[in-house]
């Protein structure tokens, strides 16, 4: 009796050959691309490096010559320092080049190279010597011309035959790599194809024996696809009214940003009005302090009026002691005028002209005491005068003082102002601050909802898609159902 295999054993026939020559393609697949990135490998991290270690030393030494020539010029240190610093560059890069050849043509490239180098850093260093004594440019220019710049050309000629050497054998190791390559190519080819060869009979086999049980499974695709057409209906009608929620959403968050951006720039006028005000302040501060010293100026014009109407009213009172003594002569002096006309009238005739000047004595005598009793009335109105002039300065002085001590009762209310509005400038450029971080903010929301409302269109875009596919897959089910029961349909 045949044996009759089941369909998982087919299956695993098929997945069992099917591996075997998977393993063989791959095995070859490795051991070709092993060969490949070896060569590639080898291109790359020897000839490659090689190369740009011979640009590197290229570079190091044309470094090296401007600094010469700097040095030639202005004879500055740092040039000198700078020369040397590309020389050591120069002699590393080329101890890591010999590290890595291992051919005896590539190593006496390199001595060379090397040789140059020390031939033309002597040259150099008698330039430099030449330089720093007493020699002139023109001659350490001729120096350099003549000895410097034909050293300098047999480097450059030395790295450039290295270089063109590295890359003819980059080349070729290039082409070898890539030979290699198409060779793999090729068998991974012809392996692929005996795959799928393999792959297309095991196909066919197992197609038959799964005609039926793809049947069912069609059936239940076919139930499958009438839920996911429901369920991608729903999905739409969700996506629509999501979309609009998210398109209101973006106009509220545009309005709020607006919002924002017209509070930070009222934000941003308060600051300057605060700093206008701030040094308004300032100024008035400044003007108050003037008028204060203004005022202390007068107090002291004020003072000094004060002494000297003391002084005044002391000198007045010296003078009526003073016109005492001139009123008590004045009376003394009438009396011997009486009595000289006494004794003139008893001399008789001898007498008359004494009598006579003794008259006009009496009459001087009457006059002066006239005159004092007037300086005495005019005295004691200039001290009537003085002390009413002492009081109402005093009273003067006192409001004097009184308007300064207001002055600098303003000058602290200033200040305080200013501290105030110092303190208010502050905080409105923090509110200016917090008004732009909040801008800031407000648009990375407003871009994060876009991006949200964009990916919810998409998702609308999609859903109508899915709905389109599921619909499309009910239709295909069906279809398919019907190529492989056609008996059913009939």
């Amino acid at each position: 009796m045949t044996r009759r295999w089941t369909f998982g054993q087919k299956v695993g026939a098929g997945f069992a050959i099917t591996v075997a020559l998977a393993i063989g393609m791959g095995g070859v697949s490795v051991y070709a691309l092993r060969n490949v990135v070896a060569s590639k490998d080898r291109v790359i991290t020897i000839y490659a490096e090689n190369i740009i270690d011979g640009e590197r030393l290229s570079d190091a030494s044309s470094r090296k010559v401007s600094a010469l020539r700097a040095f030639l010029l202005v004879r500055g240190d740092e040039n000198l320092k700078e020369m040397n610093k590309r020389r050591e560059e120069f002699r590393t890069t080329l101890a890591g080049l010999r590290s890595r050849m291992d051919s005896s043509e590539e190593r006496s490239f390199l001595d060379r190279i090397e040789g140059a180098e020390e031939d033309h850093q002597a040259a150099a260093v008698r330039v430099i010597g030449m330089r720093k004594g007493d020699g002139s440019i023109e001659a350490a220019a001729r120096v350099f011309d003549e000895e410097v710049a034909p050293k300098r050309d047999s480097l450059v000629s030395e790295l450039d035959a290295f270089l063109s050497h590295e890359v003819r054998i980059r080349d070729a190791a290039r082409q070898a790599a890539s030979d290699s390559a198409s060779a793999s190519v090729q068998l991974v080819v012809a392996i692929s194809f005996a795959v799928v060869l393999s792959a297309g009979l095991i196909a066919w086999v197992l197609t038959r024996s799964l005609g039926r049980q793809i049947g069912t499974a069609v059936g239940q695709m076919q139930s499958s696809s009438a839920e996911l057409q429901a369920a991608a209906n729903q999905q739409a009608t969700g996506a629509t009214q999501q979309a609009t929620a998210m398109s209101e959403i973006t106009t509220t968050i545009s309005e709020l940003l607006a919002t924002s951006r017209q509070i930070s720039e009222s934000a941003q006028r308060v600051a300057g009005v605060a700093a206008q005000t701030a040094e308004a302040a300032r100024a008035g501060e400044g003007t108050v302090q003037k008028a204060n010293d203004s005022i202390a100026g007068i107090r002291r014009q004020v003072d000094l009026v004060v002494n000297h109407m003391l002084e005044l009213g002391k000198k007045s009172q010296e003078i009526g002691t003073v016109l005492d003594i001139v009123s008590e002569l004045a009376e003394q002096t009438n009396i011997l005028a009486i009595n000289a006309t006494i004794e003139a009238a008893g001399a008789g005739e001898t007498g008359r002209r004494f009598a006579v000047v003794a008259d006009e004595i009496r009459k001087l005598a009457d006059r002066v005491a006239g005159s004092t009793k007037e300086i005495r009335a005019l005295i004691e109105d200039v001290r009537s005068a003085v002390n009413t002039t002492v009081m109402a300065t005093e009273a003067g002085s006192k409001t004097v003082e009184a308007g300064n001590r207001q002055f600098g009762d303003v000058a602290t209310s200033f200040r305080q102002i200013a501290d105030l509005v110092s303190t208010t400038t502050e905080a409105s450029r923090e509110i200016e601050l917090s008004t732009k971080q909040q801008t800031t903010a407000v648009e990375q929301v407003n871009v994060a909802v876009a991006n949200t409302a964009q990916a919810t269109r998409e998702t609308e875009a999609s859903s109508g898609q899915t709905l389109q596919t599921a619909t499309q897959l009910a239709m295909l089910s069906h279809e398919l159902h019907r190529l492989i029961r056609p008996q059913a349909d009939a």
